[in-house]
């Protein structure tokens, strides 16, 4: 493995800002990985080096004063691929988009680029993200660097594996109902899935509260190095943040906090089944926490209403994302893509208002939780890494699940919070198989998320990578 795949983001990011190395020695350094790891997890779908040695050349050639303490001195990073890079094959995962060139670059790469990321690279992902299993009829199945018998999880599956297998620093995700956290969990690597609107977006439904962007790395530090670099107002997102500028959530991540009381929850009161080892994962880290003096309660919200009603307002989502391809394209699209359409379109006006009017209540309820806690602490899967053969787990030890995202319902529940959520590496089963964690923090609370993510990610000792695919 090459020495300069082991370093970290932040690491990289300062031997740039020093000279040490180029974004042109990374860049090769990078497509020498994706050469080596590439064949055995099938994490990058599409390669765009020219363009990105291009960008390296015109930012070498920049004055390098001036630059904002946020800037990333042409470290390259991967792009999922259900967002545009101008020039660059853009396919959702779908037939429908195969041979799609993105005539432009959506605002977060337009954001990355400006504070000096370069694009090398496309991941990913199940057709228009739906799932939490990472395969598509045009790319085929990513498989897990941990274990590539197993799955990389979804939707953003291919960015952490490319982070697990040390192919790139830093990569972009999205997250619906988990895609960055599960993934993140399968993988061994860390992700946020922020607050609604941190990260602009430009949504057919501008007051999506469900889908945010991310960033994905492989340890807290380089999780807040990205999300500074992503983060900030856009006047085409009513949700993203306005007046004073955002802090250096790096900053935040650099000074580890013990939080002092911690709600932990192995199914927040929702999931039908959770697995042994992943129940015994967070009894060792609710252990951890105690014996160094954190107040641990076994608690949660009330979250009973939260799977049912998250189902209503993602098929009022799928009506304006795929119901317009249905038509025409129907043979082309998986089933669960087309179940979800039709799930949609069934919806009666009532039924989306009253899932709308649930948020709000779920909403106004974690506020509440949080003027006690500090954070809540839960698994981001109900079980390990299953094979990748399996489109989904349709039970579990014996318990079956209501449809595909069934066993998603922990996920998917802390999505309907609009809570910032950071992904950690929480252990390994016996097999040596991931376990991961979803810390919820504040509303609005990502600064205090990322330094207590970052005592904790001390606390739990995980390996974060890079590995060798096995």
């Amino acid at each position: 493995m090459d020495e300069f795949i082991k370093w970290t983001a932040t690491e990289a990011v300062a031997r740039l800002r020093n000279g040490e190395v180029s974004p042109l020695d990374l860049i090769d350094v990078a497509e020498r990985r994706i050469a080596d790891t590439n064949p055995r997890i099938n994490a990058i779908v599409t390669l765009c080096l020219d363009r990105a040695r291009d960008h390296a050349r015109r930012l070498m050639n920049e004055p390098r004063t001036d630059r904002a303490a946020n800037f990333l001195h042409g470290l390259p990073i991967a792009v999922k691929d259900n967002t545009d890079v101008e020039g660059v094959r853009c396919t959702s995962g779908s037939k429908v988009f195969e041979n799609r060139i993105a005539p432009g670059s959506d605002p977060v790469v337009k954001r990355l680029e400006a504070h000096g990321a370069i694009v090398i690279g496309k991941t990913n992902l199940p057709e228009f993200a739906a799932g939490g299993n990472t395969f598509n009829d045009v790319f085929g199945a990513t498989r897990n660097p941990r274990d590539t018998r197993m799955s990389a999880s979804g939707s953003s599956g291919g960015s952490a594996a490319a982070l697990a297998a040390g192919q790139v620093w830093l990569a972009t995700g999205n997250d619906f109902g988990g895609s960055i956290r599960t993934p993140a969990a399968f993988c061994g690597v860390s992700g946020l899935r922020p607050s609604p609107g941190m990260v602009a977006r430009l949504q057919k439904q501008p007051f999506n509260p469900l889908s945010v962007e991310g960033p994905m790395a492989r340890t807290v530090a380089d999780v807040a190095l990205m999300f500074d670099a992503e983060a900030g107002f856009d006047a085409r997102d009513p949700l993203s943040p306005r007046g004073d500028p955002l802090p250096s959530f790096a900053q935040f991540a650099a000074r580890p906090q013990k939080p002092r009381r911690v709600a932990v929850s192995a199914d927040l009161g929702v999931a039908p089944v959770v697995d042994r080892e992943v129940r015994a994962g967070i009894a060792a880290v609710a252990a951890k926490l105690a014996a160094e003096g954190v107040i641990v309660e076994e608690a949660h919200p009330d979250l009973s209403d939260a799977a049912r009603h998250f189902l209503t307002l993602r098929g009022a989502v799928y009506i304006a994302r795929i119901a317009p391809l249905l038509a025409e394209n129907r043979h082309l699209l998986k089933p669960e893509v087309i179940e979800n359409t039709e799930f949609g379109l069934g919806l009666r006006l009532q039924d989306v208002v009253a899932a709308e009017i649930a948020q709000g209540e779920i909403i106004r309820r974690c506020a509440a939780f949080f003027d006690k806690y500090d954070a809540l602490i839960c698994p981001a899967t109900l079980c390990p890494p299953f094979p990748v053969e399996l489109r989904y787990p349709e039970n579990w030890d014996g318990i079956a699940f209501e449809g595909y995202m069934g066993w998603l319902v922990l996920t998917c529940a802390v999505t309907m919070t609009a809570c910032p959520v950071l992904a950690l590496p929480g252990g390994f089963t016996s097999g040596g198989l991931p376990l991961g964690l979803q810390v919820v923090g504040r509303p609005r609370g990502e600064a205090a998320l990322f330094a207590q993510g970052s005592w904790l990610e001390q606390l739990i000792a995980a390996d974060p990578g890079p590995v060798d695919p096995r």
